[in-house]
């Protein structure tokens, strides 16, 4: 297993990011809205969690099946949700989350359910906020299980940023907002500065466990047996190309990672706008019945997969308005309006949400493609 760490001065996060936008810390921090009601009156879901942190709570959702959801509300240290699953002869994790703080919180949590071994700790893509929790379970000698490339994305990002400070790391940032053209804009760049200091940060403080389990996508899916319980892993290109779900189709329950989301726009970062669209038109087609554990937000239903498909349309349908009447790109980026509909929804930055999205319309309409927002 490889390691990397570095310590990190508290002090110099907090003068980096001083003059970010209270619009955009509100929206990162605010509360999770409670179960929608379909999914409070679903029988599968325990009116109460069978443990809770604050940060993140531990809930049953099927036999065997627990949903682990955070609460950015009352803390970061998970940040990403996860989950339990158990079976007659062995026990499997959901996610590394964005500290030890939260995955160790989650074994703990499991080793009062069942004493059965643990076969794995899956996670559902490369990102920070899924995986660099990861060290708790290699100590505990569990397998960590992944995509075939998810080691190598986080090689070739994270050890980089672990050897720069935060200062450095954000000058090409920060010229963004000095030379921005308008006062929107301005702002807009001042979220960038906060999206990437929130990945910053962790990845600085962070001792680096990669994955050891590569699941080939290739061969997928793949069945894994738990004794009675059986999960699906499938992939998806969307959110990144490293992106896998985990099924229990037999319970119709689904942990979807960050292909989907709740209450938040889709977070582009590495992404794909097109497959992702056509992803999500994949699990609407899904059991109506399916239970969604998404990488953010509450449980839901189909009608979070419709939720997200709208937010993704509402971005198409603003950026082709200002496609066919002529307009450049980086000027539709800044002319896009967050409906009504939408006004709540936490934004990880304008620019790896919206604009990378707009920009990766453009470039399919147009035939240009590769375009990436560099942060690294």
């Amino acid at each position: 297993m490889n390691t990397f760490a570095r310590p990190f001065s508290r002090r110099k996060f907090l003068a980096g990011t001083s003059s970010l936008g209270a619009l955009y810390a509100a929206a990162k921090f605010a509360p999770l809205p409670a179960l929608a009601q379909g999914m409070a009156s679903d029988p599968r879901i325990a009116a109460q969690p069978v443990a809770d942190k604050g940060f993140a709570s531990i809930r049953k959702i099927g036999e065997g099946l627990y949903a682990t959801i955070t609460d950015r509300s009352k803390g970061l240290q998970a940040r990403s949700n996860g989950g339990i699953l158990i079976g007659r002869d062995a026990a499997m994790m959901i996610e590394g989350f964005q500290t030890p703080i939260a995955a160790q919180f989650q074994l703990d949590t499991l080793r009062t359910l069942t004493q059965l071994p643990v076969h794995g700790a899956l996670n559902t893509h490369w990102h920070f906020d899924h995986t660099l929790g990861n060290s708790v379970y290699g100590g505990a000698g569990i397998p960590i299980w992944a995509h075939a490339d998810v080691p190598a994305r986080m090689a070739a990002i994270y050890p980089k940023w672990q050897s720069e400070s935060l200062e450095t790391f954000l000058v090409p940032w920060e010229k963004r907002v000095k030379e921005a053209k308008t006062d929107a804009q301005r702002e807009h760049f001042k979220s960038d500065i906060e999206g990437v200091s929130g990945m910053f940060v962790p990845v600085s403080q962070a001792v680096l466990a990669l994955p050891n389990r590569s699941l080939d996508p290739a061969k997928m899916p793949i069945k894994i047996d738990l004794g009675g319980l059986t999960v699906v892993v499938e992939h998806y290109i969307g959110h990144t190309d490293t992106d896998l779900i985990f099924r229990v189709p037999e319970q119709n329950v689904a942990y979807m990672g960050d292909l989907l989301t709740g209450g938040q726009y889709p977070v582009n970062i590495n992404g794909y706008a097109m497959k992702w669209r056509e992803t999500l038109a994949k699990f609407a087609t899904f059991d109506k019945k399916t239970l969604f554990v998404p990488g953010h937000g509450n449980i839901c239903g189909q009608e979070g997969v419709s939720e997200m498909r709208s937010c993704f349309d509402d971005l198409a349908e603003q950026a082709e308005k200002s496609y066919k009447a002529g307009v450049p790109v980086e000027e539709a980026t800044e002319r896009y309006v967050i409906p009504d509909k939408f006004k709540n929804y936490r934004l990880f930055s304008w620019g790896f949400g919206i604009q990378r999205t707009i920009e990766q319309f453009y470039e399919e309409w147009s035939g240009k493609h590769g375009h990436v927002l560099n942060y690294s």
